[in-house]
C-alpha cells in the first residue's frame, strides 16, 4: 500500500517559487512609467516597473496596489487590469519567480510621483527608447506588456518573451 503523506509535508515536497506583482501605467502618449533602483539595490541603476515581491498571503492584485503606492505615491481609484505573467525560471540563482502584470491605466497629466527610497529617478519611456535604456529585465517583456494594455488582451510569458 502507498503511504499519504500528511498535507503540511506533502506541501514542502512541492517546487517553491516567488511571486512578484507591477504595475504598467502609461502616459496619454502611450510612454510607459519606469523606476530607476538607487544605489546599494539589487539592478541599480536599471529600470522597471512599480513593483515588487507579495507578502505572505497577499493577493497579487493587492500587491501591485501597494507597490505602486509604495513606490510612487499613486493612488488608483480604478480597478486594475490583469496583463498577464511571466514565469522566469531562477532568477539570480535563487530560484524561480512569477511575476504578475496589471495595467493601471492612463497617467493624468502631470502625475507628481514620489519615489521611495528604492528608487533615485522616474521617467516616461516609449518603446523606441526602451532599445537604449539599461531594463532590470526584457525589452520584450514591456513591448508585450505595452501591447496587452493598449488592445485589451492578455500576454503569457516565458522568461520575459511571449509564448
Amino acid at each position: 500500500m502507498e503511504r499519504v503523506l500528511p498535507r503540511e509535508e506533502w506541501i514542502k515536497t512541492l517546487p517553491q517559487a516567488a511571486i512578484a506583482s507591477c504595475v504598467l501605467l502609461l502616459d496619454p502618449d502611450g510612454r510607459i512609467l519606469l523606476l530607476r533602483y538607487a544605489e546599494g539595490r539589487p539592478c541599480a541603476g536599471t529600470w522597471w516597473l512599480p513593483g515588487g515581491m507579495l507578502d505572505h498571503g497577499e493577493d497579487p492584485s493587492a500587491a501591485a496596489r501597494r507597490e505602486l503606492y509604495e513606490e510612487t505615491g499613486i493612488v488608483l481609484d480604478e480597478p486594475l487590469r490583469f496583463l498577464g505573467f511571466d514565469h522566469r525560471a531562477d532568477v539570480k540563482g535563487t530560484g524561480p519567480v512569477i511575476d504578475f502584470f496589471f495595467h493601471g491605466g492612463t497617467l493624468a497629466a502631470g502625475q507628481a510621483v514620489r519615489r521611495s527610497p528604492e528608487h533615485n529617478q522616474d521617467g516616461l519611456f516609449s518603446l523606441p527608447e526602451l532599445e537604449t535604456t539599461p531594463l532590470s529585465a526584457h525589452v520584450p517583456t514591456l513591448t508585450a506588456l505595452h501591447t496587452a494594455a493598449r488592445s485589451g488582451t492578455v500576454v503569457c510569458l516565458r522568461e520575459g518573451q511571449p509564448l
